[in-house]
């Protein structure tokens, strides 16, 4: 699992970010080991001796030392801000090719909804991109959007933090140079559980990316034994909030369900996606994420069985 630190960074935009970081730290380093190098060296140097009965000569005012300390804090803060301005710009300006993946996010209190376009695929919590090759780069923009309040969009290894405002759009791009699963999560506070709205960002080769693509376009299949579940799922106000292709759920309050089980995790990325989590998460949200919009269903045990059983059949 990829650890969420700006300071080993897998994508273009994430290495002139890292890079820029460590400059800033190692000024700033250098600026504290000679503020305290000096203080220290007063401290010793001056100290005052048992025998010492009179106060020693004092200075009052140096042209030379309020120079200095006018012109080098300015000679720092430009060359800061000059490469700021450039790390901004290369990030910003930087040419996207026609042929990169394009990906609408949208932030939803409190999970991450991903919609890819090109496909028709719409998914949630957990965004599939491909890892850019030599000799065949592959960038991903993703445009921003927000459904309610702000949010923020933030995989620290991938690119930095970009705010999704409502009625303004958006985006950021990533161009990642090797596979794994990348963490991030909403960095702007926008309610109860922004600290659990967490996402994932699957890097993969080519090949797997078009093989996920595919199997999210196909309608997940049922067992008619489930068929019980899923007259329950249609027949509760499941169907308002929620998306299930071939059925009558085109809800869009809430993760869109076609293929639950294909994902490693619910409830945007705090918990294993399992049979046993699933049930809990149906029976009462609150007992996983508190403050969540989902309600409880009040579902009998018979029916949450059921509704269980057949949601675990979408893959």
């Amino acid at each position: 699992m990829s650890p969420t630190t700006i300071f080993a960074p897998a994508s273009t935009p994430a290495n002139a970010i890292a890079g820029l970081s460590m400059l800033v730290v190692g000024m700033t380093g250098v600026i504290f080991v000679a503020v305290a190098g000096l203080l220290i060296y007063a401290i010793v140097a001056f100290r005052r001796s048992p025998d010492q009965a009179i106060e020693p000569a004092q200075v009052y005012g140096s042209n030379q030392v309020e120079l200095a300390w006018t012109v080098v804090p300015m000679l720092i803060v430009v060359v800061l801000f000059l490469a700021t301005v450039r790390v901004i710009t290369r990030v910003q300006e930087a040419g996207r090719p026609a042929d990169a993946l394009q990906v609408v996010a949208v932030g939803h209190q409190f999970w991450w909804e991903y919609r890819y376009p090109g496909s028709g695929v719409v998914t949630a919590n957990e965004l599939h991109v491909p890892v850019s090759e030599a000799g065949h780069p592959a960038a991903t923009v993703i445009t921003l959007l927000s459904a309610d309040t702000d949010h923020s969009f933030w995989v620290p290894r991938l690119a930095g933090k970009t705010d999704l405002i409502p009625n303004r759009v958006n985006s950021t791009w990533i161009e990642p140079a090797e596979e794994g699963v990348y963490l991030g999560q909403c960095a702007q506070y926008c309610g109860t559980q922004h600290a659990k709205m967490l996402l994932r960002v699957y890097v993969e080769t080519r090949e797997a990316f078009e093989r996920w693509i595919g199997g999210q376009r196909r309608r997940a299949a049922v067992d008619a034994t489930v068929a019980e579940g899923g007259r329950v799922f249609q027949h509760t106000s499941c169907v308002n909030c929620h998306t299930i292709a071939g059925t009558a759920a085109n809800g869009r309050f809430g993760p869109d369900l076609t293929h639950v089980m294909s994902r490693d995790t619910i409830a945007a990325g705090i918990a294993p996606n399992t049979r046993d989590n699933l049930r809990r998460w149906i029976r009462n949200p609150d007992d996983i994420k508190p403050g969540s919009r989902m309600p409880a269903m009040n579902l009998n045990e018979q029916e949450l069985d059921a509704v269980t059983a057949y949601l675990a059949s979408l893959r």
